[in-house]
């Protein structure tokens, strides 16, 4: 429940280096000894007071029962409303205290997830991540758009990403008068609303293309195997992006390289906002398999799992998905989720790994 959740509001930087520390630690506690926390109803108060004007800021939810420091109630500052108690942190905010990161755009108020709403944290995870990452963040119905001019083929940034319902005419024409405005060569949305299929049914016979995204998770307990894997640098892992994308998209002609090029490129991105681990296999030296791991507080996300074809039934994806399993425990994480094709056979290989079906996304989009 929202009333048992308390707020950090943070910058998506001093977040990204909490990451790396294990913990949130802004001057006020070295100056008066706590970490300003906010109640979901009052976090308006300081947004309000210390930035006013801002709408790049992000909202750690934080659960009260993984904090090992008091919090106490207090009085705020002396301009606060009377009578209004805020609740102060008396020590670091520890990140595995974090269940999900939310961008904050008032007025809009953004949902949510209890720790234990698991479908809730992956949702809040698939619609936080491309805003936090995004060049430019526009309001459209229903959510927001995002924008990357330095990626124009990359559907993933350069989208809607849509958390409340919208129907189809209205996805259709936004999409439309974005594409025309920034220059995309497609249209493409996210619908991370529960119920979204028949929207997308809609867009289908409209002559979209349409696919459903299964969003599956599991605990971060370990699986065996993760020894012969490793983690590393993040060009290691270009040249099987390269072959892997070359091999996904043999029909573009002379654009091939440089949609490729974007494709790989963009993957930076998501180490300025969340913790990114690649996690690979090697035979001869040779990078054949690799998936990368991204922490975001508690909740950590596996992507990009994949071997190349000539190595493929060596149990090479096993091991990636041990490693960055055991390194999501070792961060503190208590829930590791994942996009998986609805009609696909990942999502059986998943499943027979403890990962379940907890709800669906999907994924749509058509040639500008």
């Amino acid at each position: 429940m929202a009333g048992d959740l308390l707020l950090h509001l943070i910058e998506p930087a001093q977040w990204r280096a909490a990451l790396a520390d294990g913990a949130v630690r802004p001057p006020s506690l070295a100056s008066v000894g706590f970490v300003h926390l906010s109640t979901p109803d009052l976090v308006h108060v300081p947004a309000k007071a210390l930035h006013p004007v801002r709408r790049d800021l992000v909202l750690l939810v934080v659960d009260p029962a993984r904090l090992t420091d008091r919090v106490r109630f207090e009085p705020g500052v002396p301009a606060d409303p009377g009578g209004r108690l805020f609740p102060h942190l008396y020590g670091p905010l520890p990140v595995s205290a974090v269940v999900a990161v939310v961008p904050y755009r008032p007025p809009a108020r953004p949902p949510l997830p209890a720790p234990d709403d698991v479908l809730g944290r992956a949702v809040a995870y698939y619609a936080s991540l491309p805003v936090r990452r995004a060049a430019g963040v526009e309001d459209v119905p229903g959510g927001v758009a995002v924008l990357d001019p330095g990626f124009p083929h990359s559907r993933d940034n350069n989208r809607l990403v849509l958390t409340a319902p919208v129907d189809a005419a209205t996805i259709e024409a936004t999409a439309d008068e974005m594409a025309a405005d920034a220059g995309w060569p497609h249209r493409a949305a996210a619908l991370l609303w529960a119920g979204a299929g028949e929207v997308a049914g809609e867009l289908a016979e409209r002559g979209w293309e349409v696919e459903e995204l299964l969003l599956m998770a599991r605990g971060a307990e370990p699986l065996p195997g993760g020894e012969r894997a490793e983690l590393v640098d993040q060009r290691d892992v270009h040249p099987l992006w390269e072959r892997s994308w070359r091999d996904a998209l043999p029909d573009l002609g002379p654009q091939l390289n440089a949609v490729v090029a974007q494709l790989v490129g963009r993957e930076h991105l998501n180490d300025r906002v969340v913790a990114v681990h690649d996690v690979v296999v090697r035979e001869d030296g040779r990078v054949v398999a690799a998936g990368q791991l991204r922490i975001d507080g508690a909740t950590a996300a596996v992507d990009s799992v994949l071997t190349d074809p000539p190595a493929r039934g060596r149990g090479y994806g096993d091991a990636v998905l041990a490693r960055s399993l055991a390194v999501a425990a070792g961060a503190g994480c208590d829930l590791v989720v994942l996009e998986a094709a609805a009609d696909d056979w990942p999502r059986h290989w998943y499943a027979r790994r403890g990962f379940e079906a907890v709800g669906s996304s999907w994924s749509v989009s058509r040639p500008a």
